[in-house]
């Protein structure tokens, strides 16, 4: 059974947001990096810890849209 278009349009829109999720992840380690080095370390941190609430969201999402490719999670066409 595949999916049905509202279910394609939500298990890419998860796969999506994940993906925007993972990329500003990346970025912001990037950045906590530079702050890291010019003796920031306090804002650092604080970067630090978003890009782990980050991932956590990423996976979360990453789960849910292998849920909706399961079947496990539906949307009907009035959603």
């Amino acid at each position: 059974m595949g999916l049905n278009k509202p279910e394609q349009d939500l298990k890419r829109d998860l796969q999506g947001v994940a993906s925007d999720l993972k990329w500003s992840a990346v970025e912001l380690m990037r950045i906590a990096e530079r702050a890291s080095l010019a003796g920031n370390e306090g804002d650092a941190q604080a970067l630090l810890k978003m890009c782990t609430v980050f991932q956590a969201d990423e996976d979360r999402l990453t789960a849910y849209a292998e849920e909706v490719k399961a079947g496990r999670i539906v949307r009907g066409n009035g959603e």
